[in-house]
Order: C-alpha cells, then sequence, then structure tokens
C-alpha cells in the first residue's frame, strides 16, 4: 500500500498537470459512471492529501476522494507539457512504486488519450493529458462536509507538520495501552506511515515496537514524530523510501541500492547494520513487523 510521501506526490502532480483547468470525467469501466457524471466539465481548483488519501476539489463544491488501498494506481500520459511520472501507485504483486515520466515518446504528436487498458474506473482527461485510476480501495465524489468528517478521523500528518501536530500526536500515541508498533500505522493516531516507515522510524530511534503506547516517554514520542517528518519529506522529494545514511551505501553510490535503502525492512534473518544481531520477524495485526532485538529492546 502507499505510504504518505507518495499520495503527496500524487496531490502536487495533479496539481501542477490538472489544476485550474476544466476536466472530462468518465469511467470507462463503468463502476463509477454516476460519479463521473456529477465531475465532468467542472474545473479541478485544488488538489490534497493527507496521510493515504487524496482529495480532488472541483469548482462547484464537490471532491472526488481516492485511497489506493493494496491495488490501487494512477497512470498518466499526455503532450511534452504535462510532465511528471507515467504511474504512481501499488500494484499489489510489485508494492509501491513509481515509473517513468508522463508525456508520451512524442509528445508534441500528442492527439489524446489512449483506449482504456483493463478496468479503469476512473479517467481525468484535460486538453494536453489524461489519469487513469485502476483498483482503488475508495473512489467517491463527496461534499465538502463529507470530506470534512473523512479528516476528522484521521491523525495528524507528518507531511503537513502543522503547529501542535507534534503535541497531538504525542497525546494519542500515549492515552493508548496498544503497542507502539500498532499505533504507528494506526491512521488515527498518525496519518501516512505504513508498514516501510513504521518499522524504519521505530529501529531509527532504538523503540522496542512492542512497547505499549502509554509506556512511551513524551520526549521519545517527540522523537518518533522528528523522525517521521524527516524520512517522509526525503520520501516527497526522491519518491522513495530511503532511511540509511551514504555511508552504507556501495562506495561512490549516488542513489541507495533497494538492498541497502532500508535498516530493518525486509531485512529478517540478516544481521542488524548497526549491532550484528538477527534483523526479527514477527506478525502484529495480521502485517509483518521488522525489528532489532538487539537494538530495540525495552
Amino acid at each position: 500500500m502507499p505510504e504518505g510521501h507518495s499520495i503527496h506526490r500524487l496531490a502536487r502532480q495533479f496539481q501542477d498537470v490538472f489544476g485550474g483547468q476544466q476536466l472530462d470525467v468518465s469511467s470507462p469501466q463503468g463502476r463509477f459512471a454516476a460519479g463521473a457524471h456529477l465531475l465532468t466539465g467542472h474545473t479541478l481548483v485544488e488538489a490534497l492529501a493527507h496521510g493515504k488519501q487524496l482529495f480532488l476539489r472541483f469548482d462547484h463544491g464537490l471532491y472526488l476522494h481516492v485511497h489506493l488501498g493494496l491495488y490501487g494506481a494512477w497512470s498518466f500520459g499526455g503532450d511534452d507539457s504535462f510532465t511528471g511520472a507515467s504511474s504512481i501507485g501499488a500494484p499489489r504483486r510489485v508494492g509501491e512504486r513509481e515509473t517513468g515520466k508522463a508525456t508520451s515518446e512524442d509528445g508534441k504528436g500528442y492527439s489524446g488519450p489512449p483506449a482504456p487498458v483493463g478496468a479503469v474506473r476512473v479517467r481525468l482527461v484535460s486538453a494536453h493529458g489524461w489519469a487513469d485510476l485502476r483498483g482503488a480501495t475508495t473512489c467517491a465524489v463527496i461534499t465538502a462536509a463529507e470530506a470534512a468528517t473523512v479528516l476528522g478521523r484521521l491523525g495528524p500528518d507528518p507531511l503537513h507538520n502543522k503547529p501542535g501536530d507534534r503535541e497531538e500526536f504525542i497525546r494519542r500515541l500515549r492515552r493508548r495501552k496498544t503497542a507502539v508498533a500498532m499505533l504507528l500505522m494506526d491512521q488515527s493516531v498518525l496519518a501516512g506511515v505504513g508498514n516501510i516507515y513504521r518499522a524504519e522510524v521505530l529501529f531509527r530511534q532504538g523503540v522496542d515496537p512492542h512497547l505499549p503506547g502509554n509506556k512511551v516517554a513524551a520526549a521519545v514520542a517527540g522523537r518518533l514524530w522528528d523522525d517521521a517528518v524527516a524520512v517522509m519529506s526525503d520520501g516527497v522529494r526522491s519518491g522513495r523510501i530511503v532511511t540509511t545514511p551514504r555511508a552504507l551505501w556501495p562506495a561512490g553510490t549516488e542513489v541507495a541500492p533497494d538492498a541497502d535503502a532500508h535498516y530493518v525492512y525486509k531485512r529478517n534473518g540478516l544481521p542488524c547494520r548497526t549491532c550484528g544481531t538477527a534483523v526479527g520477524l514477527a506478525e502484529m495485526a495480521g502485517r509483518k513487523l521488522y525489528w532489532c532485538p538487539g537494538c530495540q529492546s525495552s
């Protein structure tokens, strides 16, 4: 499932390529035909992200609300003025990824979107390009009040990092007896963090993932927030989750190889990069948990 940095990159791309433009909205698959009818012919005013939720606000006050879930992905294309990634999403079989450039190989010869491929739930088309959505968990037209209700259920987003957000996260985390590793994935506590950021931030801060939230010192909770802000902001800039320093990459490497991008995520059984203890793997609430028993003991 895409983590928060990918959704913020999606919002930025939608704002860049569709912001202020009148869009033709359709549902080639047919399942979103009624929703598309409500949006087509209207102008996209603003693209917003909060955690893993994307909101596209149109000029008549309605929103397209999308949560990609495990299988959802957007693909893009257009002429030579239509820039950005060609695909952002989370096809379950390949994991989270972002690929290519949105412009076609012959952008100047662009004559409109191609025929839909597969089950395209929603297609957005402007004068210069298109975007197709497939496989999303949530795809709905909602009102401003309904958007506010969705946002009201979510915790603070490290990528907004507004005044008071840090303190609110600390409060929400420390009022619960649930394991801190579960709380970091609870979107009502912290919006946008998924399995990779959860594992890496806990390791980087030396926190036992099994420690109950109400046993986490306020100062430690604050450091978890600060680190989430830092690594997720890096993810927005690069389009990848890289949590290791350059010193751990092969000599002369400017970009972290996938095998060296993380401290513990998917490194179970391998020696910890810090202490040499074998990285552990367990299941917690149906998700895989990676941690170092040596560096992250209570």
